[in-house]
């Protein structure tokens, strides 16, 4: 899986939202995007999720459709859930709209897989930051087909960046391609050296996955030759 987008712009009705940006991420990898507050942040996402066309530029998601296989997550103003409902009533929908059994068992199972059972019936803009964004990156990831997840500015919640970077880091580790849209969090103290929207030469993402290995590898050079060597006649 892998998503590139290659001098995307976006414009709106009043101007441009988003400069030409380039940015390539494949499976297993983490790219960590920043831009200045605003909705070009946004718009990067949502083009590259095939939900926005770019005014220049292309978007190529190899392994599927862009818009079955991105999940933007918690996107302001467009899949961020409405605060005032419950969590339960939030993981509802999100399950309903991954096709998946979404009555009250199957949530409350849910829930308690992902240790969020004591807040089922807190309202959604009381639940902690962190925990807020690992419960929907969770979420759109188990959507079938999705193998690439742009968490759009988790930064907006908080200051703690190592709570993001952690529960992105570990959905890269599986395999997934994702991209984090940042916008608040100062350069200097995002966790690796981040894309720059208006950017067309970035840094390489961040490998969290081993890298598959090509598939004309040959068992031969994967597989240490074990045969035990011989010397001399045998009596």
């Amino acid at each position: 899986m892998r998503v590139q987008a290659d001098r995307v712009s976006v414009t709106g009705p009043h101007g441009t939202l988003l400069s030409p940006t380039s940015l390539t991420v494949s499976g297993g990898e983490l790219a960590i995007v920043h831009g200045e507050p605003g909705v070009g942040v946004t718009a990067f996402g949502l083009a590259l999720a095939g939900r926005l066309k770019p005014a220049t530029g292309t978007v190529t998601v190899e392994g599927g459709d862009a818009r079955k296989v991105v999940a933007v997550v918690d996107s302001p103003g467009v899949s961020e859930p409405d605060g005032t409902l419950t969590l339960q009533v939030v993981v509802g929908e999100e399950l309903e709209l991954a096709k998946r059994p979404a009555g009250k068992a199957a949530v409350a199972n849910w829930l308690a897989e992902h240790d969020a059972a004591a807040f089922a019936t807190t309202r959604f803009e009381n639940i902690e930051a962190v925990t807020r964004t690992r419960l929907l990156t969770a979420l759109a990831a188990s959507r079938e087909g999705v193998g690439v997840l742009v968490l759009d500015t988790p930064d907006r919640h908080t200051s703690d960046v190592e709570g993001w970077t952690r529960v992105a880091r570990e959905h890269a580790g599986r395999g997934l391609a994702v991209v984090v849209l940042t916008a608040t969090t100062p350069v200097s103290a995002l966790p690796s050296k981040p894309a720059l929207l208006g950017g067309l030469d970035q840094p390489d993402p961040v490998r969290c996955a081993p890298a598959a290995i090509p598939a004309e590898t040959t068992l031969e050079e994967t597989v240490p030759d074990e045969t035990p060597e011989t010397s001399g006649d045998q009596e």
